[in-house]
């Protein structure tokens, strides 16, 4: 009875440490936007290696035997390496991935864990410009606006007028990108055009930086215009 038990004890004196190695594994939140890279990593343990492997599809895996079965369409390790401490995860698609992680030592598998990544579709966003940046009192621009994202969108914007006081607006159900939002100020002055809130199909996004500015000058005043004669030399 003794073998059996030190065989044991041998075994857990292992794992135990391998285990709480491979933990950061498991550890790691996970969550990142299509076309971005996530680093997944390992503490490493002299003498062993790593080998990683990508699931998208879980319902039937058993992950002890099964490969991995991602399709490289929907994520892929980057580089082609899936084996070291440390590899890089670049996804094209969103959804829910997972990932195996087995250490090897003298050709043997030692232990494995699974991890997770989730992989969502960027927020939308929106960048200002202007057809016309400046302008005279009577005429018209437009506001150019391009989404990212997925139609229809709705935008709210922020108007800085000349004289310092803002004004608010809301466009909904935006199906057409760029969108021409026309604009036809009363004053003359600096006018500044601020993106506050964009909202797609998917998302809706507040954390947006984006301004165009417009200047809007006083129209000339009527003057008579003459009309110059060579001969004479003046003007009629």
């Amino acid at each position: 009875m003794k073998q059996p038990v030190y065989k044991f004890i041998r075994m857990l004196l292992v794992a135990i440490p391998l285990l709480l190695t491979m933990a950061p594994a498991m550890a790691q939140a996970n969550m990142i936007y299509t076309g971005q890279t996530v680093e997944l990593s390992v503490e490493v343990i002299p003498g062993d290696t790593y080998t990683w492997e990508l699931y998208s599809d879980v319902s039937t895996i058993n992950f002890a035997t099964d490969a991995g079965n991602c399709q490289s369409t929907s994520a892929l390790f980057a580089g082609g390496i899936n084996t070291g401490p440390v590899v890089h995860v670049t996804c094209f698609a969103p959804g829910t991935y997972f990932y195996k992680v087995t250490s090897n030592r003298n050709g043997c598998s030692m232990n494995f864990k699974i991890g997770k990544i989730e992989v969502q579709l960027p927020p939308s966003s929106a960048s200002l410009s202007l057809t016309q940046a400046s302008i005279c009192t009577g005429q018209s621009t437009s506001l150019v606006v391009n989404f990212t994202g997925s139609a229809p969108w709705s935008i709210t914007y922020r108007v800085h007028n000349p004289d310092g006081t803002t004004s608010d607006s809301t466009i909904n159900h935006i199906a057409s990108n760029p969108a021409l939002i026309p604009i036809s100020p009363s004053k003359t002055g600096t006018y500044t055009f601020e993106v506050i809130s964009v909202s797609d199909a998917v998302s809706t996004n507040t954390n947006i930086s984006n301004t165009a500015g417009l200047t809007v000058n006083a129209k000339p005043g009527s003057s008579r215009i003459y009309q110059y004669d060579p001969i004479s030399k003046k003007k009629k």
